[in-house]
């Protein structure tokens, strides 16, 4: 009989604190506690988030054991994401995490946290399938925007990444020109619902390989905005949904066109995405066309595994567990981090 193996996750990465139980791959608690003041700075400020993990992991911790109705005693190991991220945030968790390892003298393990965003497939979870080896993941967060084959759970090779800005940064900034509250990506996303994609249109950049690149999409973007807006102050709000609708278009062309080039060039049509833009209905919905038009299989992750959270964080540390494979006390925090 397979033994229970119980891990404490804790991610801390940006401005989300999380803290998750999972028992072997299932996942028993999963706590985020989000931090609302950034909201009033149109973006995450690096040392209000570090402030606001500092009061947030004992709480949150606390509630992820009772939650799982576990004691702390019980614990087999404690991850945590080691990077890549915000320097103060990253280092809270590390703290933490390496202080608990040592007071119950149990195993640390550190987590790279796109390693965590691909394997949040491989958390046990109803309804949804574990992708088989080798498949191509798509990455797409704020901060990264990646095509990885993952030929195992130790071997990954990056096919292509951005050259700058990531996805969820182009939409953030285009919905921070719109007018929108931050973060703004999931509001674009619901107005694009209610517009028409091809209303205007978005020069694709053209960019080697598999690599991507937003920040020229970025200031076209706002470029054309202030043109229309000199024009007629009131385009924005005539056009918004529109607008919306054609921006977010754009986004998932380029997507899709480089995981089209991937799948073609690895002959891998195994595709499973992550991270936070993967939230996305519009590029959920190119995705799922495209298994009925070019007979790939998409797998996508329940909802609440795409944004930054421990329990992804928490499959990594169990299947990290189980090859043996553990970090010292000596193990640093990294802001950029190779993967």
């Amino acid at each position: 009989m397979e033994q229970n193996i119980y891990i404490l996750a804790i991610e801390s990465s940006c401005d989300d604190t999380g803290a998750a139980v999972l028992c072997n791959e299932k996942v028993l608690s999963n706590v985020v506690a989000q931090q609302e003041i950034h909201e009033a700075y149109g973006g995450v400020i690096p040392e209000l988030a570090s402030r606001a993990h500092q009061q947030n992991i004992v709480p949150v911790v606390d509630v992820a054991l009772k939650k799982a109705g576990i004691n702390k005693n019980q614990l087999h190991a404690i991850a945590f994401t080691q990077g890549p991220g915000l320097m103060g945030s990253l280092l809270v968790g590390n703290s933490f995490a390496k202080s608990l390892s040592l007071s119950l003298n149990i195993p640390l393990i550190a987590v790279h946290h796109m390693h965590a965003h691909i394997f949040a497939h491989f958390i046990e979870e109803e309804g949804f399938e574990k992708p088989e080896f080798p498949f191509l993941a798509l990455t797409i967060s704020g901060g990264h925007t990646q095509i990885v084959q993952v030929n195992s759970h130790s071997d990954l090779i990056v096919l292509g990444e951005t050259t700058d800005d990531a996805v969820g940064e182009a939409f953030d900034k285009t919905a921070k020109t719109l007018g929108f509250p931050y973060p703004g990506g999931p509001l674009i996303d619901r107005h694009a619902q209610n517009g028409n994609p091809k209303a205007f249109g978005f020069t694709k950049p053209k960019v080697p390989n598999l690599n991507f690149s937003f920040s020229g999409l970025k200031t076209q973007i706002l470029y054309f905005i202030q043109k229309e807006t000199q024009k007629n102050p009131d385009f924005i709000k005539e056009n918004l949904d529109d607008l919306c609708a054609s921006v977010q278009y754009t986004i998932i062309e380029i997507l899709m066109d480089k995981l089209k080039k991937a799948v073609e060039e690895t002959g891998i049509q195994k595709i499973a995405i992550g991270g936070g833009v993967s939230a996305n209905s519009g590029i959920r919905k190119a995705l799922q066309d495209a298994d009925t038009k070019y007979g790939w299989k998409t797998f996508i992750p329940k909802f609440e595994y795409t944004t930054d959270n421990a329990a992804m964080i928490g499959i990594v540390g169990y299947l990290k567990y189980q090859a043996g494979i553990f970090s010292d006390t000596e193990v640093v925090s990294q802001a950029r981090m190779e993967f």
